[in-house]
């Protein structure tokens, strides 16, 4: 029962600070001509002064309520903590549709334990979406539940990403064998975002050669309690890395985990 009490009060509180932080990067999204801007390892990949000031705003909140907690965030790095929960955060996933006026970003708050996801929460500000899970709880899009679609990989769209960790080749193979295969795919710049699609039944799956943990873990969390599979993201000192994400429907997951291979060839 304590367990089931801690999982509640984290779960409102990251729901509340989601949505806080959609209003404070929607109204910078509407002035998004003003924000300063750098670039981290390459040309596309980017921060803003929304990104910092939106995280700070988890940060803080979570500190708050939450102060033995672990935080694990894009921009501000990782702060020990002594709970055994590890909050991930992505106060903008998708930065790079948001700095060029797009939808598809969003803002994901996760939180694990020794054993993977206990809850996410990924807020849509431009098309007020609101999806929320917790352990054992179920998924919700807007407050009414969800569940990944019940059929393969050709029932639907699959969600693609990839970065510069990989190489352009090896993603240029793995997009030819799931053309191949009769897969239907489409990037839509926030992976976070198609992650929370595949758990609310509008893709097939998602799939990333290389991704952080707070880019995928509330997603991850979605797609369990909507009655979809995951691979399994590494814990303890792994967290911190990037590591191949697939999560899909149930009827897709086995096919899609052979095709791409994640962690089979070195390549990977």
């Amino acid at each position: 029962m304590t367990g089931t009490i801690m999982t509640e009060s984290r779960l409102n509180t990251a729901t509340e600070l989601a949505r806080r932080a959609g209003k404070l990067a929607f109204a910078y999204f509407e002035n998004r001509e003003e924000l300063l801007v750098r670039q981290k390892r390459h040309v596309t990949d980017l921060v803003s002064q929304a990104d910092l000031e939106v995280e700070t705003l988890i940060r803080d909140g979570l500190n708050t309520s939450f102060p033995l907690d672990a935080q694990l965030g894009e921009e501000h790095g990782l702060s020990e903590g002594s709970s055994g929960v590890t909050w991930v955060i992505d106060p903008i996933d998708g930065t790079a549709p948001y700095l060029n006026g797009l939808p598809g970003w969003c803002v994901s708050i996760g939180a694990c334990d020794e054993d993977g996801p206990i809850l996410g929460v990924i807020y849509v500000p431009v098309l007020n979406e609101l999806f929320v899970a917790a352990r054992g709880q179920g998924a919700t899009l807007n407050g009414k539940p969800v569940r990944a679609l019940d059929g393969d990989l050709r029932s639907g769209l699959l969600g693609v990403g990839a970065n510069d960790r990989v190489s352009s080749e090896r993603v240029g193979r793995m997009l030819a064998d799931l053309s191949e295969a009769g897969a239907g795919w489409v990037r839509y710049g926030s992976g976070a975002l198609m992650l929370a699609w595949v758990a609310a039944g509008r893709l097939t799956g998602y799939v990333e050669p290389r991704m952080s943990a707070w880019d995928c873990l509330a997603g991850y969390c979605l797609i369990q309690e909507a009655g979809g599979r995951v691979l399994a993201f590494p814990n303890g000192p792994g967290l911190t890395a990037p590591a191949p994400v697939l999560g899909a429907c149930a009827g897709a997951y086995a096919e899609l985990a052979s095709i791409c291979g994640f962690g089979q060839s070195p390549e990977w």
